[in-house]
């Protein structure tokens, strides 16, 4: 069995970890680690921290699952495997590409496996995709193209954070370009090299209000993300292009996968996190291989560093 502590009551903790945890049949909800006690009043068998030092002292707990900010990433990993637990962390991996390195190198030091919650590689559509890339359904695939697109302005509330760049790293960039950016890595191996831009377009903020980049992978496929917190039109558009067709997976959320001479429906499950929490288990019970590895995750994080060491002043330029 795996005992748990979750570091961080946020949405994503109370909406799908804690219920994935609570559902998976070889998990058991162990602790909560919070710096507001007042919001586990709902936990009421679970023990409850304020401090890592104290929880990571448990003995029973051998599994942490981290959503924290992206600031605290780093630093509780490494907590944490020097106590000897498992980590499945939040995506993106840490702040820069050096902390998201050192992770992965503790973790293989320490022996213990360490896990990135990108859970659309687990897509049922988005693997299904994968299987026909490599049927060759639509030929040499030559370019992809995600674009996301939200209106994000939210300065008071429980998501302000992602607007300090000390605590998430930076806007859209950080927070949803890295899931496109780890889906196509999924899909078309190692990614050769990367070129964006990032800018104030709409809101005067410290955090880019977009981010466009445009990957080559070693293979040749192109892919270009797009990602913006200044549409009231929300897009979530992915598809990829080969010398004989396209394969359309628009909305990359909804359960639709069209393609030459086929139409798919392959719905996501009701919990988006069940998948990686059941995987982590199995990896850590069963040696069972990880959908989303440190090894695999920090090939994002260093997509980013690449696009922000090529725009030193883009991402406090307002227009």
């Amino acid at each position: 069995m795996l005992h748990w502590l979750v570091a961080g009551i946020g949405d994503i903790s109370t909406k799908r970890v804690i219920p994935a945890i609570q559902a998976e049949p070889r998990s058991v909800l162990h602790a909560l680690l919070t710096r507001h006690p007042e919001k586990a009043a709902a936990y009421r068998d679970v023990k409850v921290y304020t401090t890592i030092e104290d929880v990571l002292a448990d003995p029973i707990i051998n599994a942490v699952y981290i959503g924290l900010p992206v600031s605290l990433h780093a630093p509780t990993t490494h907590a944490a495997l020097r106590a000897g637990k498992h980590v499945l962390c939040e995506k993106p991996v840490a702040m820069n590409y050096q902390q998201a390195l050192g992770m992965v190198e503790a973790a293989n030091a320490a022996g213990l496996r360490f896990g990135v919650s990108y859970y659309r590689r687990m897509y049922p559509k988005l693997r299904r995709a994968a299987e026909l890339l490599t049927q060759g359904v639509i030929g040499r695939p030559v370019l992809a193209e995600a674009n996301c697109h939200s209106w994000f302005d939210q300065t008071d509330g429980p998501r302000n954070w992602f607007l300090n760049p000390q605590l998430s790293g930076g806007g859209p960039l950080y927070d949803i370009a890295s899931h496109r950016m780890d889906a196509f890595n999924f899909l078309f191996g190692n990614p050769a090299r990367v070129c964006g831009q990032i800018s104030n377009v709409v809101h005067p903020r410290a955090v880019e209000d977009s981010a466009t980049l445009m990957i080559e992978y070693d293979q040749g496929t192109r892919a270009v993300v797009d990602v913006r917190w200044h549409s009231k039109v929300i897009r979530d558009d992915f598809r990829i292009i080969g010398t004989d067709g396209a394969i359309d997976l628009s909305p990359l959320n909804s359960p639709d996968l069209v393609y030459p001479g086929g139409h798919e429906m392959l719905p996501a499950p009701a919990n988006l996190h069940y998948p990686c929490v059941e995987n982590f288990v199995s990896a850590v019970l069963e040696g069972a291989p990880l959908a989303s590895s440190g090894a695999s995750a920090i090939v994002t994080d260093w997509l980013t560093e690449q696009v922000l060491l090529s725009n030193p002043q883009g991402r406090f330029r307002y227009h």
